[in-house]
């Protein structure tokens, strides 16, 4: 993929740390791509985004990862995300009441477990052993329905979410010897023990962030049960990657 671009330089900041399972690798490739297409008067869809950014980590770049994390950077909002070859990826927003959605997002806490790792790295025993696992994946793959099915039905209560975190955990570690540690584990355990109906670590596994369903009479308690830990406020995006300050020179 050519961007026919010479002469630029290039400033990146952020708020969280590399390598911690929230996406930041690709989020960065999605927004650098933007800012390309931007200097040469073009605006992607994000569709195209998504797909370019898919190409630069798989295959001009070489890493062992997924699409799915190119894909939320480029769309942003709450989906249902059907993964075929880069081409044929299919999002469908999950369309939830304001008070539905704002239950939801006042439910979940961040906690940084306080080590990075390279996803790459981890990712790689995934796929080398992805058939042996076959049973966990299609058991994943339900859940996925579940979760849509509890999100959609105002009647089901939202607190099924964590239980459903927590089988995914669960099977998600069973994927991997180097997924979880013991230090997670106990992390995790520390966590349900303060209230939290369930969790589980984002990403690849071996450190990084563990997201935690919790009711919000429980979560002071959460706080102070995990206060070694940095806890991160979060909100949903629905916008996606976007040019924030665009000047058109000719």
């Amino acid at each position: 993929m050519e961007m026919g671009l010479d002469g630029i330089e290039m400033v990146h900041n952020a708020d969280l740390p590399a390598r911690s399972g929230l996406g930041s690798s690709s989020t960065f490739t999605v927004g650098f791509l933007h800012a390309l297409y931007a200097l040469q008067h073009r605006m992607p869809t994000k569709r195209e985004l998504a797909n370019n950014a898919i190409h630069v980590e798989q295959t001009l770049i070489g890493e062992n990862v997924g699409s799915q994390d190119q894909t939320a950077a480029a769309f942003g909002g709450l989906n249902r995300i059907d993964f075929g070859c880069p081409q044929n990826i299919v999002v469908r927003p999950i369309i939830l009441s304001p008070q539905r959605l704002e239950h939801f997002q006042n439910h979940l806490m961040l906690f940084f477990s306080g080590f990075s790792r390279f996803a790459s790295v981890i990712a790689e025993e995934q796929v080398r052993t992805m058939s042996e696992h076959i049973k966990q994946l299609d058991k994943m793959l339900q859940l996925v329905d579940d979760a849509l099915n509890i999100l959609v039905d105002s009647e089901r209560d939202l607190d099924e979410i964590g239980e459903l975190l927590h089988k995914q955990w669960l099977l998600k570690k069973q994927l991997s010897s180097q997924i979880s540690t013991e230090a997670i584990d106990q992390l995790y355990e520390s966590g349900l023990k303060a209230g939290a109906l369930g969790g589980k670590l984002l990403g690849a596994g071996g450190g990084g962030f563990m997201l935690f369903y919790v009711k919000p009479e429980d979560q002071d308690t959460l706080k102070e049960k995990l206060k070694d830990f940095l806890y991160v406020p979060f909100r949903f995006d629905f916008s996606g990657s976007q040019i924030i300050y665009y000047s058109h020179h000719s």
